[in-house]
């Protein structure tokens, strides 16, 4: 099926030439622990036909389970190699404590990280590869180094990171540029309504000085923003899955609540739902190259995407409400 491009909008990654769609698809959390393979297939179906060209993921996540399972499910879909974009991002491992090879950046590490996880998509090359946090215990130097490397091998396309904080990131470029490698590209950092100080403070000036690029991750704040969990945790949310704890301290915040609860009418007047205007509010900032959604089934992806109206209806006057009803 051809996707329908006609609500969906693209922007280009920060400085690079690659348009991805405003909103994306990825599968922390959902894949492997709360869908397999036909799930996963039919909301990467449903995103694809509403336009989504990015689809995100990591190594870490289930253990390199997440990128088998979009492997397989993107070769059962038939789709072509020049339709999708998919990422990955290292740093965590998946080899237990093996020296070397877990909470790292080093070189060793990342020549054999992008080898496993080409061969669990089962492609030729992945198009985004982050840094997916700062590694402390490794030279920047030897870090991009090796990001460029990989690019230039062609095992991916462009590089960035995920976490990391402003001056990293701008020491990361000056790196590169310095010694003429590929640069990094773009970051990929949390952002919300109740997250919004990196984003729009921290990396302000980096947007225009060296053309950083955002695929943010979490702007319904882990299901914060979706207004579901004003009476308690519902069975089978994300709040309720084991390992999940931390999420659900969180989820249990009455100040929290109460702000996402002030959201609620301005939704209503809009004839959107609390998630959808929280997903607008991001795409409506243009430092945000993608908004990166998450869903265990068809309908939610629908749901989802149906912000791309609310961001069509935005007003100056009714972002400003809405920043004022969760400060």
């Amino acid at each position: 099926m051809v996707p329908d491009m006609a609500k969906m909008k693209y922007r280009r990654l920060g400085g690079s030439g690659l348009q991805v769609s405003v909103l994306s698809f990825g599968s922390w959390v959902s894949f492997d622990n709360q869908m397999k393979d036909d799930a996963a297939a039919e909301c990467m179906q449903a995103a694809f036909d509403a336009g989504c060209n990015f689809f995100d993921n990591a190594e870490a996540y289930a253990g390199g389970e997440s990128e088998a399972i979009m492997g397989r499910v993107i070769g059962q879909l038939g789709w072509k190699r020049h339709e999708y974009i998919v990422s990955t991002k290292f740093f965590w491992g998946i080899h237990g404590n093996t020296r070397n090879m877990r909470n790292t950046l080093n070189r060793k590490y990342l020549s054999q990280a992008i080898d496993g996880s080409l061969e669990r998509f089962g492609l030729d090359f992945i198009d985004l590869v982050y840094c997916h946090r700062p590694d402390p215990s490794t030279p920047i130097e030897e870090t991009v180094w090796a990001m460029s490397d990989m690019v230039s091998s062609g095992k991916a396309l462009y590089w960035g990171t995920s976490e990391w904080s402003a001056d990293e990131i701008r020491a990361a470029w000056h790196i590169a540029d310095r010694h003429h490698l590929h640069k990094p590209v773009m970051e990929q950092p949390q952002y919300n309504l109740l997250a919004r100080d990196r984003v729009e403070k921290e990396y302000a000036r980096l947007y225009e000085d060296i053309g950083l690029g955002t695929t943010i991750w979490s702007p319904l704040a882990s299901g914060l923003l979706t207004g579901k969990y004003k009476d308690g945790i519902p069975e089978g949310s994300r709040g309720a899955l084991a390992g999940y704890e931390w999420l659900a301290d969180r989820l249990s915040e009455e100040a929290t609540i109460a702000k996402v609860e002030r959201l609620r009418p301005i939704a209503e007047e809009l004839d959107c739902t609390i998630a959808q205007l929280a997903i607008a509010w991001c795409a409506h900032n243009p430092n945000v190259s993608t908004v990166i959604t998450g869903a265990s089934r068809p309908s939610q992806v629908h749901e989802n995407f149906k912000a791309l109206d609310v961001l069509a209806a935005l007003t100056p006057e009714t972002v400003a409400r809405i920043e004022a009803a969760v400060a």
